[in-house]
């Protein structure tokens, strides 16, 4: 099966303005920057993964993409997220993809173990997703065969996709893992981040000590 993962990604200097008052700008940048070479990352190396496609609006985005190996897509300053993933599938389709896998790249403790699973749990005409804590958005997407739903990310998106698919007559498998339901939004995502950091083992993530403790 040819399977690519798509990685959307948002611009790195305005990822995670929802932690504003919990991060520093620089920092806020590199957490978005570690996440997203963390998780291109770990699709290129799963040996389920046929290649990765990053699609962003962001040059630096795209030149990390490269740099690790990874095609590349310019997304249009007046895209947003559902049309740029569609239009990645569609170039997808067109090199005879069997199969595509979303993944945000906000995902900093994803791993080799969860592609294997997601990948395990795909059958033809089906899709596999995966949720965030709260069971509302949808922080992995697998479709076989790519387009066999329309991506509508965004706030209830699990629902959605779920819906969606029922509807059209596509077979939903989802599946759970501490690591894909912890995307890093919010505040109280950044705790639990700031936990697993201190346990160690995540050289490749920033530590990233509370606001109130710097100078």
């Amino acid at each position: 099966m040819s399977l690519w993962a798509i990685i959307p990604v948002k611009p790195l200097k305005n990822a995670k303005s929802r932690l504003a008052a919990a991060l520093l700008p620089e920092e806020r940048y590199q957490l978005a920057q570690a996440m997203f070479r963390h998780v291109l990352s770990v699709a290129l190396q799963s040996p389920s993964v046929t290649g990765a496609l990053v699609i962003s609006r962001d040059t630096k985005a795209l030149a990390i993409g490269r740099e690790l190996g990874a095609k590349t897509l310019q997304e249009s300053a007046e895209s947003n997220l559902n049309p740029a993933l569609l239009r990645a599938t569609v170039v997808l389709q067109a090199w005879r993809a069997d199969a595509v896998l979303v993944l945000p790249a906000d995902l900093p403790f994803i791993n080799d173990a969860d592609i294997a699973q997601l990948v395990s749990l795909s059958r033809d005409r089906s899709i596999v997703i995966a949720t965030d804590s709260e069971q509302d958005g949808t922080n992995a997407l697998l479709l076989r065969p790519p387009g066999a739903i329309a991506y509508a990310f965004g706030a209830g998106s699990y629902a959605r996709h779920i819906e969606d698919a029922a509807r059209g007559g596509i077979a939903v498998h989802r599946y759970e893992s501490p690591r894909t339901r912890l995307d890093i939004d919010v505040p109280a995502d950044l705790r639990m981040y700031r936990r697993i950091i201190a346990e160690g083992g995540h050289s490749h993530l920033p530590a990233l000590a509370p606001l109130q403790d710097k100078n």
